[in-house]
């Protein structure tokens, strides 16, 4: 029998998705950014959509990639937490400390951006990039190769971190292979309006707009806005 997404996730994982995060989950898309403020369960409903796709497609190899060894450990204790709901007790793959083995085959591996550390994983059936906005441009090159065969999944979740790096790039200029989800503190039902109210009183403009509000904030690097600049920008205008 066809298993439904959001249905496994509520009756064998014991999770509860919202709406948002019901959409994550049945997505079958190939490319896909969620961008989120803080707290919204990125972690939660990612881990899901990845122990769904394991569980269902046998000897699947799906990795996740974040910007540290602690940051990889949390999603795959996430993860190790959901397996034991469906009664399969935690076992490494034997061959990598942050590795999670199901009992058909599927394995799910943690990684850290360490460049030189990563390559020789191939057939990925999915990648995920938790924290993108914080992981290196020379990480993001390195993992790209592990989809090139199996024609695998690429989901990223991040909030963002000004506007630059693969994925404000992505984001914003990545064009429409990617399914784009933006989910602001405003707009996410688990968090209460006083809080947001009084994050927005404790932390600097740029901060809070970044972390709650989900938008790429400039760091005041130059004297204008990289928007201002790109908006001025013009094909129709002959160089001198």
């Amino acid at each position: 029998m066809e298993l439904d997404a959001v249905e496994f996730a509520r009756t064998r994982l014991k999770f509860e998705p919202d709406e948002v995060q019901c959409g994550i989950l049945r997505s079958t898309a190939k490319r896909g950014i969620l961008l989120c403020s803080r707290q919204f369960g990125k972690t939660t409903v990612s881990a899901a959509k990845a122990i769904f796709r394991a569980f269902t497609e046998p000897r699947s190899l799906i990795v996740v990639a974040s910007p540290g060894e602690r940051q990889s450990g949390i999603w795959m204790k996430c993860a190790a937490d959901m397996l034991a709901r469906l009664g399969i007790p935690k076992k490494g793959d034997g061959y990598n400390r942050l590795s999670l083995v199901l009992p058909n085959g599927s394995r799910i591996v943690g990684l850290p951006d360490a460049e030189d550390k990563v390559r020789g994983f191939s057939g990925l059936s999915m990648l995920l990039i938790d924290e993108a906005s914080r992981v290196s441009e020379e990480m993001y090159t390195a993992v790209w190769p592990m989809l090139a065969v199996s024609d695998g999944d690429l989901w990223m979740m991040s909030t963002p971190f000004g506007k630059r790096g693969f994925f404000y790039e992505e984001w914003a200029h990545g064009g429409d292979k990617w399914m784009r989800v933006r989910v602001p503190a405003t707009e996410c039902s688990r968090i209460k309006p006083e809080f947001i109210e009084e994050q927005r009183s404790i932390l600097t403009i740029d901060t809070f707009r970044q972390e709650y509000m989900c938008e790429f904030a400039g760091k005041g690097a130059g004297v204008f806005d990289r928007e201002l600049i790109e908006a001025a920008l013009s094909d129709e205008v002959e160089p001198l």
